[in-house]
């Protein structure tokens, strides 16, 4: 599965859960490495990095991913439909 496909699935995903969520798009007025979506969900900011199959997050990636953990938020590194779902299914039973 591409990153493009599973976008889309995610987005399906969140959408059917009626979580309202923004992607990110790479512009001069983003930050670099941070992750490719992100939501609220149960008043607790959330961030996801979207990875195709066999991919990693890269070095500035990772950094971002730890500013995010630091700052408090909950954030999941994400390859499957499957992984966003169970990523959902922790946040409700850890909220």
């Amino acid at each position: 599965m591409r990153e493009a496909s599973l976008l889309a699935s995610v987005e399906r995903l969140l959408k059917q859960r009626g979580i309202l969520y923004r992607k990110r798009h790479g512009t001069a007025f983003g930050v670099r490495g941070d992750p490719d979506l992100y939501f609220l969900y149960r008043s607790h900011h959330c961030e996801v990095e979207l990875k195709a199959p066999g991919k990693s997050p890269t070095p500035l990636q990772k950094r971002r991913i730890c500013e995010w953990k630091a700052a408090g938020a909950l954030v999941c590194v994400v390859r499957s439909t499957r992984e966003m779902r169970e990523f959902l299914l922790d946040l409700d039973r850890i909220l």
